[in-house]
């Protein structure tokens, strides 16, 4: 099995070597069949190491942080444990010892190619097509770290057949059946990291964010994914940036790729790929630092191996990672890893001098040291939580493919025809590789069911992810702390966010928006030519509300509600009308009573005074009616006062409308009266039987009848009604009478206009006849003050609405009433009670024949 192992990533450092480690037959074990493993490693890329060019002594290491070497070691642990565990399972694989090759490929393409050649080769000369004896004892390869690696062994190891696992991130240039039909990826689909994404950004509220992606597939199809999701979403992506494998770190464009992240205004960024890919780009951020900027990124781009440099600007990154899994026994088996028991293990030596800064011989891989090492084992030392990783995302996928190999090759032999308790004749030279690929598609080891597909063909993407903060402790130790998870594709999110560490740059949770979250009352407008999470925040139109932040479109209240001052709710509106107790009603009807009082006092006048002169030239059975009329007109405008019901809606105005027709009918009959009068003393004639009273009553009937017949066609066709008017007044219901027939009830004002209009002409063309018939010029006047008081009525009943409507009505009643009072019986009244001198038969008989 070839694997792909990095001690320290970034260190390269060695040749191709060979580790046998396999052809090892366990006592209990009765057959002597051994399978082999082959792993390629890279352990380290340092150009500045030296090493020895024998396959059985240690390297010599010159310099090698040890957390980077604890990263990639660990991987190789993982895969000896798996292999360990495998040989003591008595149900795996029973009577076959499984053994190992390993190879280091320096992650360099062009040795993963070559090591893929030797091994064929059988570590001999690298003869291309030849097979040695021990090949035929190999099962498969475990190899590709990054998908350019199992890329480059797949070319040489899929002309042989020889199934191929690798453990790096999921490639879907690796899952073509048809370009790598032999290659079985470890890794998990990543279809629902998106998801994950977006429930991060949702739960702090980030609708402007930054994409940083590896200039390949992987980075396209996450891309578009994030992108198809962010838009449901109504998020937005400030820039997206795809970074090249190789960059100019002297060249302009590498500066301006920089500027151009740290000119966004977005305050959050998402890293997207893995260590290989975005190795040279986490050079940069080291370099120009990424102020004010919080970092989001998967497990998969370790930049704590890429960057040499201080690491203080990473506090505070999130990671997003594959949930941690538990493999039992893994620590016990750490404590049984010790130099002075694994002798024979020239890279635990390597490790241990580095990462305990000691040495364990006379001449160890940091001459330079004289610190003895200590007797203890992995978990006791130092370091040991950072061992803890090996159970994640890579290191378990190891664990994964070693199990899966051994899985499908028992199942392999179980297919074989056994005899007599021992392996059919010539199985010792039997070769799995070609019969191997059925069962690596029919075996799940992570499935207890042994009829599901296994492979990248059946490898779902985990529905868990664990948020992990990146933290800088005050002794200079970095920690990757779990905070939160993600679960079930992304719909749940957990997260502490007092255990949150944010960078440095925000002192508390970041924010980063586009536009400045527009609060209730306002809605969004989008800015012209920009995406949708830019935009303005405008208040909403007058009669509407928003009572959420953000919202797109402001919403009408209900009819029986309006907009508070902030527009950010409804509130309930409250029923008016004219009510007697209010300000308004109240001095309305006291005007009415106070007036029809004063009428019918007047009246009480000319009774008492019927017998005088004044009173009987000036018609005194007319003058009756005509203050009887004007009492009924001042009382017909308390209908309109008080709460409108059905009943006060029919008879108001057609009450009003006949009432006052009768004092302008009796003020017309006094008008012609008059004026007959006046021709009967000037020549005999007929006219003088026209005087009479019947006459002038049956004038008064014949115009009163007319009226009522229009209101009987008003009330008949489409009388007024009750209603409610809830846009008149802002914040209340107006109880109301809708008039019905405005062209009816037009048509009665108009009547009573025209009656006022012919009552006009009549008097002003008697205006000087002799002063015993005076009265002529307070007729004039009095239908002057009624045509000016309901022609200006005509536009402010139309122009005002609600309550203001009805008090308008009011007060051109009692107006014009208040006039006709005024001008034809006020001057009589002063006469009778303060000229009564001029109250006499003789005086009107004088001024009768000048």
């Amino acid at each position: 099995m070839v694997m792909h192992f990095s001690l320290c990533y970034h260190i390269l450092c060695i040749h191709t070597f060979y580790l046998s480690a396999c052809c090892i037959i366990h006592n209990e074990k009765t057959y002597d069949f051994t399978s082999f493993l082959n792993a390629i490693f890279l352990i380290t890329s340092n150009q500045n190491l030296f090493f020895t060019q024998s396959f059985v002594s240690s390297y010599l290491f010159s310099s090698c942080h040890f957390r980077y070497m604890i990263k990639h070691y660990q991987h190789f642990l993982i895969f000896q444990f798996a292999v360990h565990e495998i040989n003591k399972d008595p149900h795996l694989l029973p009577n076959i010892t499984l053994g190992y090759q390993l190879f280091s490929n320096f992650h360099s393409n062009k040795l993963a190619l070559e090591n893929s050649l030797i091994w064929l080769s059988g570590m001999g000369p690298t003869i291309p097509n030849y097979n040695c004896e021990l090949q035929h004892k190999s099962v498969a390869v475990i190899g590709g770290m990054s998908s350019t690696l199992s890329m480059a062994m797949a070319t040489m190891l899929g002309l042989y057949k020889v199934p191929q696992v690798t453990y790096g991130p999921f490639d879907l240039l690796l899952a073509d059946n048809v370009q790598y039909p032999y290659v079985y990826q470890m890794g998990s689909r990543e279809s629902t990291l998106h998801l994950t994404v977006i429930k991060l950004m949702l739960h702090f509220g980030w609708t402007w964010v930054g994409l940083v992606i590896s200039d390949n597939m992987r980075g396209e199809q996450f891309f578009n994914n994030l992108k198809e999701e962010m838009t449901r979403n109504g998020m937005c992506l400030a820039f997206v940036e795809r970074v090249p494998k190789k960059i100019n770190l002297e060249h302009d464009e590498s500066i301006k790729l920089f500027s151009r992240i740290i000119a966004s205004s977005s305050n959050v960024i998402f890293i997207y790929g893995d260590t290989d890919s975005l190795f040279e780009f986490s050079i940069l951020v080291n370099d120009f630092y990424l102020n004010g900027k919080l970092l989001i990124t998967t497990s998969y781009w370790d930049f704590s191996i890429d960057v040499t440099k201080e690491m203080n600007h990473f506090h505070g990154t999130l990671i997003i990672s594959q949930i941690k899994r538990e493999i039992p026994g893994f620590t016990d088996f750490l404590r049984s890893v010790k130099p002075t028991v694994n002798t024979e293990d020239i890279f635990l030596k390597s490790f241990w001098e580095i990462t305990y800064y000691c040495r364990l011989s006379k001449k160890g891989t940091v001459e330079l040291l004289h610190y003895v090492c200590p007797e203890m084992d992995l978990v006791e030392g130092v370091y040991s939580s950072d061992l803890e990783k090996t159970i994640m995302d890579l290191s378990y996928n190891i664990y994964n493919g070693v199990y899966l190999l051994a899985h499908a090759f028992h199942q392999l032999l179980e297919t074989l025809v056994y005899g007599n308790n021992s392996f059919p004749q010539g199985v010792t030279n039997f070769c799995p590789c070609l019969q191997l690929h059925h069962f690596l598609r029919c075996v799940n080891p992570d499935l207890d069911d042994k009829d599901e597909l296994c492979g990248y063909t059946a490898r779902m993407a985990d529905e868990r992810y664990d948020i992990l903060n990146f933290k800088i402790f005050p002794d200079y130790i970095a920690k990757q702390v779990k905070v939160g998870e993600v679960i079930h594709h992304g719909k749940e999110l957990n997260i502490h966010e007092e255990d949150v560490d944010w960078p440095e740059d925000f002192g508390q949770t970041p924010s980063s928006t586009c536009s400045v979250s527009c609060g209730p009352g306002f809605r969004k407008t989008l800015q012209e030519g920009q995406p949708i999470c830019c935009f303005d925040c405008t208040l909403c139109p007058e009669g509407e509300i928003s009572n959420q932040s953000d919202t797109e479109q402001c919403l009408k209240c209900p009819e029986d509600q309006y907009p508070s001052k902030e527009k950010d709710r409804c509130l309930p509106k409250t029923v008016t009308y004219l009510a007697y107790e209010e300000t308004l009603g109240m001095a309305l009807a006291a005007v009415a009573l106070s007036l029809s009082l004063l009428t019918t006092l007047v009246l009480g006048i000319f009774v008492m005074h019927r017998d005088t002169p004044i009173v009987k030239a000036n018609n005194r059975s007319l003058s009756y009616t005509l203050l009887t009329s004007l009492t009924l007109c001042f009382l017909s405008s308390l209908l309109f006062i008080g709460r409108p019901t059905p009943a006060t809606c029919l008879l108001r105005q057609s009450t009003f409308a006949i009432v006052f027709t009768v004092t302008i009918a009796s003020i017309l009959a006094k008008t012609i009266t008059m004026v007959l009068a006046f021709r009967a003393t000037k020549q005999v004639s007929k006219l003088r039987r026209l005087m009479g009273t019947r006459v002038s009553y049956f004038l008064i009937f014949i115009c009163t009848l007319i009226q009522m017949c229009l209101c009987g066609i008003w009330l008949g066709t489409y009388p007024p009604f009750l209603e409610k008017d809830t846009h008149s007044e802002f914040s209340f219901i107006v109880i109301q009478c809708n008039e019905g027939s405005l062209v009816t009830f037009y048509c009665v004002l108009g009547y009573m206009g025209f009656l006022a209009l012919v009552s006009f002409t009549l008097a002003f063309l008697a205006r000087n006849l002799p002063d015993t018939f005076n009265e002529a010029k307070y007729l004039t006047f009095s239908m002057l003050v009624f045509c000016s008081v309901w022609i200006a009525f005509l536009p402010a009943y139309q122009s005002t609405k609600g309550k203001a409507m009805v008090a308008m009505e009011i007060f051109s009643i009692l107006v014009s009433g208040a006039g006709i009072l005024t001008c034809i019986f006020v001057p009589k009244c002063y006469v009778i009670f303060l000229r009564s001198d001029r109250n006499t038969l003789s005086l009107l008989k004088s001024k009768a024949n000048p």
